[in-house]
C-alpha cells in the first residue's frame, strides 16, 4: 500500500532518504538534491516567490520512500498554482523524484492525490525545466488523460551539452576546424605572455567568502547580471556555493592576469559531469579572451579528470556551439485541471 503525505516543512523527510532516493531517479542533479532545495526555499529563490507556501509530497510503500513530488504553491498568472521547488530562474534542471521500479504507482497515486480536497483550490501545475529525456512527461500525460485533465508540454530553454572525448586532441579534431585554430592561438598566447597568465580552482575554505565576493565582482560587469544579484539574491547565491563546497561538488575557478582576476566560472562537478552555473568577466582584459581561455582550461581539466560531459545548462549562446556543444532542451509542463 502507498501513503501519500503532504509536508510543510523540510525536517519531515530525512536529507538521506531524499538524497537517497534521488539517486536511483532518472533526473539525478545537483539542483534536486536536499540541500541545495532546502537552501532554495530558505531564500524562496532569491525572493522570486515571496508569499510560496510549502507543499511536498511524499510517497511511502511499506514505510519505504518511493517518490516525492518536491511542490510548493504560489500565485502565478493572476491564478494560485503548484509548481516545483526550484523553479523558474536559479534551478536548470527540476523533475519530480522517483524510484523507477515504483513510478507507475507513484505517479498513480499522486495524481489521485492532487485530485482530492487538500487541493481543490488549485487548478494548474506548472512543471518548468524538466529534461526533455525524462520518463515523467509519460507518466503524466497517461495520468491526466485517467483523470480527464488537459496536459501541454513545450520546449522552454536551450541546454548545450558537449559529450567529452577521451583526450584533449581528441575533443579538438572533433569541433569545427576554425574554432579549433581559434582555441589553440588563444592558449598558446595566454601561455607566451609575459604578464603571467594564471588560472586556480578554490579549494581554501577560509578563503571562500572573500573568493564569492570576488565573483560577484565580475557578474557584475554585466549589465544583466547586476540587476540580478540583488542583495536576496546574493544571500541565495553565496549559500549555495557554501553547501556545494561543504559536499566536495563545487567548482569555482578564476584566471588571472599579473595577479588580476580577469574572468571566473561557477560551476559544479557532480557525478560525471560539470554543470556550468554561471560565470563572469573583467572588460577591461577583453583583448585576452579571458572567458575563451579559462573555458578551454575547464574543459581540458574535466577531460583530464575522466568526465563525461561538459553541460551548459540554459541558454544558447552562440560561444557554446562554438566549443562543440550539440543542442537539448527542457521542457514546461503544464496540467490544467
Amino acid at each position: 500500500m502507498v501513503e501519500i503525505k503532504i509536508h510543510q516543512n523540510f525536517e519531515e523527510i530525512p536529507e538521506n532518504e531524499w538524497d537517497a532516493l534521488l539517486q536511483k531517479s532518472c533526473t539525478h542533479v545537483p539542483f534536486l538534491r536536499y540541500g541545495y532545495l532546502r537552501r532554495w526555499w530558505q531564500y524562496k529563490g532569491g525572493n522570486e516567490w515571496p508569499n510560496a507556501e510549502l507543499q511536498i509530497i511524499s510517497a511511502r510503500k511499506d514505510g519505504q520512500l518511493i517518490g516525492i513530488a518536491p511542490f510548493f504553491s504560489s500565485q502565478y498568472e493572476g491564478h494560485k498554482k503548484l509548481l516545483l521547488l526550484g523553479s523558474i530562474e536559479i534551478s536548470d534542471y527540476l523533475d519530480l523524484i522517483y524510484d523507477p521500479k515504483y513510478s507507475g504507482e507513484f505517479f498513480n497515486q499522486l495524481f489521485a492525490f492532487l485530485a482530492g480536497d487538500d487541493f481543490s483550490d488549485i487548478q494548474d501545475i506548472l512543471l518548468f525545466n524538466v529534461p526533455e529525456n525524462a520518463l515523467t512527461r509519460a507518466f503524466i500525460e497517461k495520468e491526466s488523460q485517467n483523470h480527464g485533465w488537459k496536459m501541454t508540454a513545450e520546449q522552454a530553454y536551450h541546454t548545450p551539452i558537449i559529450h567529452l572525448a577521451d583526450d584533449w586532441e581528441a575533443y579538438l579534431t572533433g569541433i569545427d576546424k576554425k574554432q579549433r585554430h581559434e582555441i589553440r592561438r588563444k592558449l598558446r598566447r595566454a601561455a607566451e605572455d609575459p604578464q603571467e597568465i594564471r588560472w586556480y580552482i578554490v579549494n581554501d575554505q577560509e578563503k571562500l567568502d572573500q573568493e564569492i565576493d570576488s565573483f560577484f565582482d565580475l557578474m557584475v560587469f554585466d549589465y544583466e547580471k547586476k540587476n540580478f544579484l540583488t542583495d536576496t539574491m546574493r544571500d541565495q547565491i553565496r549559500s549555495i556555493i557554501h553547501w556545494a563546497f561543504n559536499e566536495k561538488i563545487l567548482q569555482l575557478s578564476f584566471m588571472t592576469i599579473a595577479g588580476n582576476k580577469a574572468a571566473a566560472y561557477l560551476c559544479f562537478d557532480f557525478q560525471d559531469r560539470i554543470w556550468v552555473y554561471n560565470s563572469g568577466f573583467d572588460p577591461q582584459f577583453r583583448e585576452f579572451s579571458p572567458g575563451w581561455i579559462l573555458l578551454s582550461y575547464l574543459i581540458q581539466h574535466a577531460i583530464e579528470s575522466g568526465k563525461k560531459t561538459f553541460d551548459f545548462m540554459r541558454g544558447d549562446e552562440d560561444y557554446k556551439y562554438r566549443f562543440g556543444a550539440a543542442d537539448s532542451h527542457v521542457l514546461k509542463i503544464e496540467i490544467s485541471k
